[in-house]
């Protein structure tokens, strides 16, 4: 990808805006004046029109209509309806994505799938028992997938470096069951190859799952052409979709009916109203639900959706993955300049096209323990990013990082800018050594 030519001045920064075709997608959230959101990578700003369609479901649809809704509003095509919207980013077939549950149930239910395939296939020799993902790992992705391989009696294999990964598949060969992958490094924000990786896993024998959490809606994903075979992701990021948003799934159509998700519930049964007492899995991807729908939250979820899609007749996920990446260059760029003799350090890949849409940075000693302190004195100029601390005894390969996502949809280069001027100020001018910037709340 060329990178254009970045912003020399504030001024140059608005006229760039000015002229930016995504630029008039900004009037679809509801955005402090002032308040420059970096931090959708995390919690993506609400719609305007999101309020308005749940206070409707409130009102008309529950209120009034009450049980009659599942048919009258369709409630009940919500999960389906919503999984298609989000297919149309993630480079799924109708039919085949659905909205359920959160991202570890999701989780749950397609590596539970995946590894119960692997049994199968490799039930002669009872050789593919071993599960691959990487240590830096979403957290909860980690945990999943501890407790399944205890289950299954497999073997979690963890690497510190993806640069490992294409060897240590290869010598797998025969016996991986599964390599599990967030694209998007939740704390690096390096992206992986889904393609390479993904051939190289079923070349070895395995199948792979996706964790798309913080790909749809930032980048270009598209699970055929990379040869996916599971994928989950959440919708509270650059979805839109609200805190604790309904999460999706996806499974590859020669995967979806090979195997009973254990979570079996009532909704994925392929009659639900026929109240059986024996499950018979619904076809497809519709197995996958599990309990009643969220109907509040998915009619958020859907207001959040349709901010990304209504990027379509502008150039769709290609012209937001450019302005992405000339927004995270013009970032990078700005912050060595500004802030490098201040002691900020890049902390994700340097080339565009092995990053997502996050910059992180670390601090340099004797700065490196002041990252959390350094982000609440930025909030406190209304630049909103946000923190993950490092290990301890580590931070060396693990430093405490500042994370910074940007949303083409809501922000522009003077935010960047503005952003960029108001990082240097709380390092030049050392105000977050003040008390009130220390005290460590819950949520970082």
């Amino acid at each position: 990808m060329n990178t254009p030519t970045l912003p020399s001045s504030r001024d140059d920064c608005l006229a760039r805006d000015a002229a930016d075709p995504l630029q008039p997608l900004r009037a679809q959230f509801d955005i402090a004046e002032g308040l420059i959101y970096l931090d959708g990578n995390s919690l993506g700003v609400a719609p305007r029109a999101t309020a308005a369609r749940v206070q409707q479901v409130l009102r008309d649809e529950w209120a009034r209509d009450l049980i009659r809704s599942w048919n009258t509003a369709g409630w009940m095509d919500l999960p389906a309806r919503i999984g298609n919207k989000i297919g149309r980013l993630i480079g799924a077939a109708p039919g085949e994505c659905l909205v359920a549950d959160s991202t570890s149930l999701n989780l749950y239910k397609v590596l539970s799938a995946a590894l119960g395939l692997a049994g199968a296939a490799g039930a002669a020799a009872g050789a593919r028992r071993v599960i691959v993902s990487e240590r830096s790992n979403f957290p909860t992705d980690l945990y999943i997938a501890q407790s399944l391989a205890k289950q299954h009696g497999c073997t979690l294999q963890l690497v510190d470096d993806a640069a490992e990964l294409p060897g240590l598949l290869a010598g797998l060969a025969g016996r991986l069951a599964v390599l599990m992958l967030t694209q998007v490094n939740y704390r690096s924000g390096a992206r992986h190859d889904m393609a390479a990786l993904g051939a190289a896993a079923h070349a070895a024998g395995g199948l792979v799952i996706w964790d798309l959490a913080h790909s749809a809606g930032a980048i270009e994903v598209d699970l055929h052409r990379d040869g996916a075979d599971f994928a989950v992701g959440c919708g509270y990021k650059y979805l839109n979709g609200g805190p604790g948003a309904p999460a999706f799934v996806w499974a590859h159509p020669r995967h979806a009916q090979g195997f009973w998700q254990p979570l079996s519930g009532w909704l994925g049964h392929a009659a639900p109203f026929r109240f059986s007492p024996d499950y018979q899995p619904a076809p497809g991807i519709a197995r996958y639900l599990c309990g009643t729908p969220p109907i509040l939250s998915l009619a958020a979820l859907e207001c959040g959706v349709d901010t990304v899609l209504a990027a379509e007749p502008l150039g769709g996920m290609a012209a937001v993955r450019a302005k992405s990446v000339a927004l995270s260059e013009l970032f990078i760029t700005l912050a060595e300049a500004r802030c490098g003799a201040l002691g900020v350090r890049l902390a994700s890949p340097r080339e565009a096209a092995l990053r997502g849409s996050q910059v992180s940075l670390s601090l340099a000693p004797p700065l490196h323990e002041a990252g959390y302190a350094v982000m609440q004195a930025l909030i406190a100029r209304q630049v909103i990013g946000d923190f993950r601390a490092g290990d301890p005894a580590r931070l060396h390969a693990v430093p405490h990082l500042l994370r910074f996502g940007f949303t083409p949809l809501y922000i522009g280069h003077t935010q960047v800018w503005d952003a960029v001027h108001q990082l240097q100020q709380v390092l030049a001018g050392g105000e977050w050594r003040d008390a009130r910037f220390q005290q460590q709340a819950a949520v970082t």
